[in-house]
């Protein structure tokens, strides 16, 4: 059709696998905060070490459950942003 590879490229295969590759950033970003708060508890710092450091350790239920509820919350809010900003970029049509 007379387009160059990189037209090709840039134009065509990245803007079809564009909403595709975002909802895999998005599920990518959810599961690596899982993995740093998972990587807490046994030593590697981050939320997860101040969930079992000053919650369940020191038996303070309160600071574990707001812990795990921000956890939540980060994850959900990134979910959110990534589905909204999927469905806007996405050009099928939506039903």
């Amino acid at each position: 059709m007379g387009a160059t590879t990189s037209t090709i490229i840039c134009k065509v295969l990245i803007g079809e696998a564009r909403t595709s590759l975002l909802t895999g950033a998005t599920i990518v970003m959810g599961a690596v905060l899982g993995y740093s708060a998972m990587a807490g508890v046994v030593g590697g710092g981050g939320l997860g070490d101040i969930a079992i450091r000053y919650g369940y350790y020191r038996y303070e239920t309160g600071i574990m459950f707001v812990t795990l509820i921000f956890i939540v919350a980060i994850v959900q809010l990134m979910q959110g942003i990534g589905t909204v900003a999927a469905r806007t970029l996405d050009h099928r049509k939506q039903e």
